[in-house]
């Protein structure tokens, strides 16, 4: 019994700079993303349970908003999007992105270098262990996507999107307070 202790203290010892390594990484990142700074909410969030949204979205659509899916890398045709206009929560259509901040991040979904003032909420997120950044929709919590601290200046954000989660309205299209 002695010696499976000792055994186990010995594998333990040898799995200590690893751990450390790790948790000096893991720190290291927690500090990196509290850069990322939103404005405080200024929608009232809607009332209505996810269930209810299933009937408005397509399944694919529905998986990613409310079962925080993700979408296939590359799939999205707003990634060749490139015309003037708003970019709106796929599910309560609340504006979340102007087309200006949106760039080409090489990484196959749309992104973007900051959201509209308000329009959005963040939590952390630990489904890849790694923790990261999520954000959703103010309005109705529709899972958008994540951010991360290596966009473009003078933020230094990127706001890495679910094309499904989103619905493009080009600026002619738009109605006038979304004109700007």
């Amino acid at each position: 019994m002695k010696r499976r202790a000792l055994l186990e203290g010995f594998v333990a010892l040898a799995t200590l700079p690893l751990i450390s390594s790790c948790s000096r990484e893991l720190i290291a990142e927690q500090q990196r993303s509290k850069k990322i700074k939103t404005d405080p909410i200024t929608v009232t969030p809607l009332e209505k349970p996810h269930e209810e949204w299933r009937s408005f979205l397509s399944p694919e659509a529905y998986r990613v908003l409310f079962e925080e899916d993700t979408e296939p890398s590359g799939s999205s045709p707003l990634n060749k999007e490139y015309r003037d206009g708003t970019y709106l929560c796929a599910a309560c259509h609340l504006p979340l992105f102007e087309s200006k901040h949106k760039y080409e991040s090489g990484t196959g979904w749309p992104s973007f270098t900051q959201p509209i003032s308000g329009h959005i909420g963040t939590k952390r997120d630990f489904t890849l262990i790694w923790p990261r950044t999520e954000y959703h929709c103010a309005r109705c919590g529709g899972h958008q996507g994540h951010v991360f601290n290596d966009g473009p200046p003078p933020r230094g954000e990127r706001w890495c999107n679910n094309g499904l989660a989103l619905r493009f309205i080009p600026q002619e299209e738009a109605l006038p307070e979304l004109r700007g």
